[in-house]
């Protein structure tokens, strides 16, 4: 392989792909990052769980494939300066070469490496930053904990030309709706993917208008269900959580206590109004943060009943908010 390559698109397409590399890989391959060069340079990687993928023109005299570390590329192409960079594979090597910056790589056995999934059948495309923004709405209320995993995920259920985001992790639960063009309209479904992916693809993805979503569903034999996610020249795929998802439409107060008339109403130090009977509620501090800056307007507005049931914090002067972010609120000290 010997090509030659602009430093800034190839290092934006090696950080983008270096995101799927295993943090403990469990083979030696699974740490490589495989470049294919010849009309264009397609960068891969693959831990059997997540690929990503990215595609940038380069001048190629020797099409070919190889295997590289690609943490250590990653770091490499972070160090060189903005000149072209050239790419040349000589046996067991690889030379990297930029101005008067020369690195050397060792060849992984690119015939080890695994196929990557193939990306599914195109489901639908969704406005790149709507989409980025939902998902960052919506992902502080994953959970962590690996042991309940379908909590660390993000549940995504589609009913015609609507998309409604869901994460929980039982203290707070945040929901998020929002329009996307289905190719099938017709489609509903409900599909858990991992926050964690989910919100890393959705950020990247931001650099086009918009994002393709392609879905394949378990068939119940050997194939697991996989989404995957594609624009800009760059593709990735995950493969989607199993497990029950809470039924989380429970936790949805459907009435909130609300003065009326002469009662009372108080205006706070920090300029909040309040309508409804005196009440003592307790939050986490840090959750309740995560759901006020999640709200996409100036004044957040939370609803309450008792101080044992949940608050939901929205937008202000919002009939029907497209963001809700329910909160349980904790015993309070006093």
């Amino acid at each position: 392989m010997k090509l030659q390559v602009e430093r800034d698109p190839l290092a934006e397409a090696v950080a983008w792909t270096a995101r799927a590399l295993p943090a403990r890989p469990t083979a030696p391959v699974l740490a490589g990052m495989r470049l294919q060069a010849g009309s264009e340079l397609t960068l891969s990687t693959f831990d059997y769980e997540v690929s990503a993928q990215a595609t940038i023109p380069v001048t190629a005299d020797e099409p070919g494939t190889v295997l590289v570390s690609g943490r250590l590329l990653a770091e490499i192409v972070r160090s060189l300066p903005a000149k072209p960079v050239d790419l040349a594979t000589d046996g067991s090597r690889t030379t990297v070469r930029c101005g008067s910056a020369t690195f050397t790589l060792m060849l992984l056995p690119a015939e080890e490496y695994p196929t990557l999934p193939g990306m599914p059948e195109t489901t639908g495309m969704i406005g790149a930053d709507a989409f980025a923004s939902a998902i960052s709405q919506v992902a502080i209320a994953a959970g962590k904990d690996d042991t309940l995993p379908a909590l660390t995920g993000i549940r995504i259920e589609i009913a015609d030309d609507t998309l409604t985001l869901v994460a929980t992790d039982r203290y707070r639960l945040a929901v998020r709706e929002l329009r996307w063009t289905p190719v099938t309209p017709s489609l509903n479904t409900a599909v858990l993917v991992p926050a964690r992916v989910l919100g890393d693809t959705a950020r990247a993805l931001t650099s086009g208008a918009e994002v393709a979503v392609a879905l394949a569903t378990a068939d119940g034999n050997s194939n697991d269900g996989i989404i995957g996610f594609e624009g800009a020249g760059r593709r990735t795929t995950t493969r989607l959580l199993s497990g029950e998802y809470p039924r989380y439409q429970t936790l949805l107060p459907s009435e909130f206590e609300a003065g009326t008339g002469d009662e009372a109403q108080a205006s706070e130090a920090i300029g909040a109004s309040y309508d409804g009977e005196d009440m003592q509620i307790a939050f986490n501090p840090q959750y309740l943060l995560d759901g006020i800056g999640a709200i996409d307007s100036d004044i957040a507005r939370i609803s309450f009943t008792t101080p044992t049931r949940p608050a939901v914090i929205t937008g202000k002067g919002e009939a029907q908010p497209d963001y809700r972010y329910v909160l349980m609120p904790i015993r309070s000290a006093g």
